[in-house]
C-alpha cells in the first residue's frame, strides 16, 4: 500500500521498504516518485503526509527500523531540529529539490479577485493598530478591507502550525503584510485570528478543495501543485496583482514562493532497501528536470546547474551530513 492515513512503526519485519513522511506539498511529489520506483520490482515505499512540523519530529527520533528513512519539507529544517536529530544519533542529508508557490483560491463558482500581501494581512492577522494601541481585527468582508473587493465574509481554510505551508506563510506574508501596515509589536505579526475568519483545515489539501466547492466564496491556502491538479475546480487569488504559474514562481516574480526539500536519514544508507533507488529515481531528469513527470504535477524545476549539484550531492550519500 503507498499511503497509510497515519505513521505506524514498523517492525523489522516490514522494513523491506522505503518509510517517508513529512510535507503534504511534497506528497504528491513523493507519491509519483514512490510509484516509479515500485515499477522496478522494489516494494512501494510508504508515503505519510503528516506535516513538516510533524515529518521532523518523527524522523529525528533516532535511527532504526522503526523511524522514516526520508522527511519531506516544505521548509528548511530549524537548527533547534537539527540539534534534536543531532542529539538522538541521526545525521540528516538535505537535498533541495526545486520550489513551490503558497496558493490563495476559491472555487471557480465564486467571484474572481486579486489580494494585496498587506490585504491578506489585514483579513487574518489576530489584532490590527488603532490609535496608540491594538485592537482585534474588526474585518469581517473582504469589502471592509477595500471597497473592490467582494462583499463576501471572509473565511480561509488552511493548515495548522505544524504545517511547513503555515511556516512559509507566515514569513512571507503575515510578516511582510505587519511591516506594510505598521504600528504592531512584533509578537504580533504572525498571531493569525481565532474568531473564525481562518479555519484550521488540517493536512489534507484535497479536503480543502473539496469545501471550497461546497461555498464558492471560502478561499483555501495550499501548494501550487493542488492547484494544478484541480484546475477547472478552483481558480486562484492574485497576490499583489501577480498570478501563481510556473514561471511566475520560479522567476520569483510570485511573491509567495519558497524551496521544498527532503531530508535522507545517513544511517540508513546501505540499510534499508530502495532508499537509494528512490532518491536516484527523485534526482533523474526524467522526474524533476525542465520536461519531467513532477513539473507536469506543478513542481517548478531548479535551475539546471542546481539541479546537477542536487544530484551530486546524493549520489555521495555516505560522505554527507546537513
Amino acid at each position: 500500500m503507498l499511503c497509510l492515513s497515519l505513521f505506524i512503526p514498523m517492525s523489522a519485519a516490514a522494513r523491506d521498504r522505503l518509510l517517508i513522511v513529512g510535507s503534504s506539498t511534497v506528497f504528491p511529489f513523493a507519491t509519483a516518485v514512490a510509484e516509479e520506483v515500485g515499477k522496478t520490482g522494489l516494494k512501494y515505499p510508504i508515503v505519510e503526509s503528516t506535516g513538516s512540523g510533524a515529518g521532523f519530529a518523527l524522523f529525528c527520533k533516532g535511527a532504526g527500523e522503526n523511524t522514516p528513512d526520508i522527511t519531506n519539507a516544505s521548509r528548511r529544517m530549524k537548527p533547534s531540529e537539527l540539534e534534536t536529530c543531532m542529539a538522538n544519533g541521526v545525521t540528516p542529508v538535505e537535498i533541495k529539490i526545486g520550489y513551490d508557490g503558497i496558493v490563495l483560491a476559491n472555487s471557480v463558482k465564486g467571484p474572481k479577485f486579486s489580494l494585496t500581501v498587506e490585504q491578506i494581512f489585514q483579513a487574518l492577522a489576530g489584532k490590527l493598530p488603532s490609535g496608540n494601541g491594538v485592537r482585534d481585527n474588526p474585518n469581517v468582508s473582504w469589502s471592509d478591507i477595500a471597497a473592490g473587493l467582494p462583499a463576501e465574509k471572509i473565511e480561509v481554510l488552511g493548515p495548522p502550525p505544524t504545517s511547513g505551508t503555515r511556516d512559509a506563510f507566515e514569513e512571507l506574508v503575515m510578516e511582510v503584510g505587519c511591516e506594510a501596515v505598521g504600528g504592531l509589536e512584533e509578537d504580533h505579526c504572525t498571531l493569525i485570528r481565532r474568531d473564525g475568519a481562518f479555519v484550521e483545515a488540517g493536512e489534507n489539501d484535497d479536503l480543502i478543495v473539496g469545501a471550497l466547492e461546497e461555498n464558492p466564496v471560502t478561499v483555501g491556502m495550499f501548494g501550487y501543485s493542488f492547484l494544478v491538479k484541480n484546475t477547472g475546480r478552483i481558480q486562484s487569488v492574485g497576490v499583489n496583482g501577480v498570478e501563481p504559474t510556473l514561471d511566475n514562481i520560479a522567476s520569483g516574480k510570485y511573491p509567495v514562493s519558497r524551496p521544498l526539500y527532503f531530508y535522507i536519514k545517513k544511517e540508513h544508507v546501505g540499510e534499508i532497501p530502495g532508499l537509494e533507488d528512490y532518491v536516484a529515481e527523485f534526482t533523474g531528469e526524467a522526474a524533476w528536470g525542465d520536461e519531467g513527470y513532477l513539473a507536469a504535477k506543478g513542481l517548478i524545476p531548479l535551475a539546471p546547474d542546481d539541479r546537477q549539484a542536487e544530484a551530486d550531492k546524493s549520489r555521495h550519500l555516505n560522505a554527507l551530513r546537513f
